[in-house]
């Protein structure tokens, strides 16, 4: 009893008073992963079918749809209660998903709806966890993200891990279609898990936060960020971070459009990324990311993902081929999922609420959406200029070694601001 009760300990190192809000996040987190995951395969797999030279212009439709998204997202904020304006975002997606399902059902305009669900699907799922961090900043201090965001982190994993599972399990009996219904399902559990979670915050903080107005401007995002210099260096992290993402994903696409051949042979082999990627960040987020973030803090631990980019971008300028790719693409994700983005969720709670909904929203939807279009155009141009896959990866090298540097200028902030507030605490209590 007594080694169960210390892995449990380990693996959620939250205080009694925290442990009902750590489950009910890490619940929500599942529930909301599980359904993204589901949709994922089937996204990446309309992405071929419309052609690979098609991906840049599916981008760039995805980053202007969230700008027209952003400031509507703005002015729920502004002028609902969190306790409110979180479960309107994840009902909207459900009506959405629904539509998708009698559209593709009745095969109306099936070629449109595939590209717009690939779009939908990169907006949902930025908009939908985006919402879900920014609940996690205002619940929860800089110090208990260190210790708590890992466990939490692997809600989702553990969601990420089930979503590909139920779509290998029943692509075939229920048909990629219905799967839709499955995903809507899921995000109805995930809202059920906001609804807890403000309920069992009530008694844990009693300041009640969830039932206040955020207030300001559906537009202040923009001059949040353009006056905060921090918030200007999380920017260009999460855009340098869109730059890697991208750059990769495209060399991917290319590589298994040549080289694997059939609609439901690219699926699995989407399917089989997620899978991996699962399993090694769950055990990670459970064992080890709670020490990292408290040992080495959220410079060392964000500067992980660019060190693995560094490392990866070599490999493929070297051996562009499917086996590479593969590894590259787990290795990136796995370091992402389990240690970089706990880190840079942490950057956010040394930030006051109206930012950490309005302005984090902009950079981790808009630009880091933006981010994908520019940078697809890039990964174009550099194909039109004659570069091969290979020569594209060693030219992506030198920026990811900046990317490394400003990681570790983000952490020596963020640690500064964080034991700033901690004083004024101190002092206040």
């Amino acid at each position: 009893m007594t080694a169960l009760h210390r892995w449990l300990t380990r693996a959620m190192p939250a205080t009694p008073q925290e442990r009902a809000a750590a489950l009910w996040s890490f619940a929500y987190f599942f529930t909301l992963l599980a359904g993204y995951y589901v949709l994922r395969p089937l996204r990446d797999q309309m992405g071929i079918a419309g052609g690979v030279r098609n991906l840049p212009w599916l981008f760039t439709a995805t980053f202007v749809t969230l700008l027209v998204a952003q400031p509507l997202y703005g002015a729920l904020v502004a002028k609902l209660p969190r306790v409110r304006f979180i479960p309107i975002v994840y009902h909207f997606f459900v009506a959405n998903l629904v539509l998708f399902w009698l559209l593709l059902t009745l095969d109306i305009e099936a070629v449109v709806v595939a590209r717009v669900f690939f779009v939908w699907v990169s907006v949902f799922n930025l908009f939908a966890v985006a919402v879900f961090w920014s609940f996690m900043a205002d619940l929860f201090t800089a110090e208990q993200g260190k210790r708590l965001f890992g466990f939490i982190g692997a809600g989702g994993t553990a969601g990420a891990l089930l979503g590909p599972a139920l779509t290998i399990g029943l692509s075939v009996p229920l048909g990629p279609v219905n799967l839709l219904l499955v995903a809507a399902t899921l995000l109805e559990l995930a809202v059920f898990c906001v609804h807890r979670l403000e309920r069992t915050v009530t008694v844990y903080a009693p300041a009640q936060p969830e039932r206040q107005v955020i207030g300001g401007s559906a537009f202040a995002a923009l001059p949040e960020l353009i006056r905060s210099p921090y918030l200007l260096g999380v920017g260009a992290w999460v855009s340098l971070l869109s730059f890697g993402a991208t750059i990769l994903y495209f060399e991917q696409a290319h590589i298994v459009a040549a080289q694997v051949k059939g609609a439901g042979a690219q699926t699995r082999v989407f399917a089989g990324i997620d899978l991996a990627v699962s399993l090694l960040t769950l055990a990670t987020q459970i064992l080890v990311t709670a020490r990292v973030l408290k040992r080495f803090g959220t410079g060392f631990s964000a500067g992980a993902l660019p060190a693995i980019y560094i490392v990866g971008f070599a490999a493929l300028a070297l051996s562009p081929t499917l086996a590479v790719v593969l590894v590259v693409q787990v290795a990136q994700r796995w370091m992402h999922f389990a240690i970089a983005n706990p880190a840079r969720q942490v950057f956010y709670t040394v930030v006051g609420r109206e930012e950490k909904y309005k302005a984090k929203n902009l950079i981790d939807v808009v630009i880091y959406r933006g981010s994908d279009a520019l940078y697809g155009w890039v990964f174009d141009g550099l194909q039109a200029l004659g570069l091969k896959l290979g020569a594209i990866a060693l030219v992506a090298l030198p920026v990811a070694a900046g990317w490394f540097i400003l990681s570790a200028a983000l952490g020596r902030t963020q640690e500064r601001r964080a034991l700033a507030a901690q004083k004024v605490l101190t002092r206040e209590g």
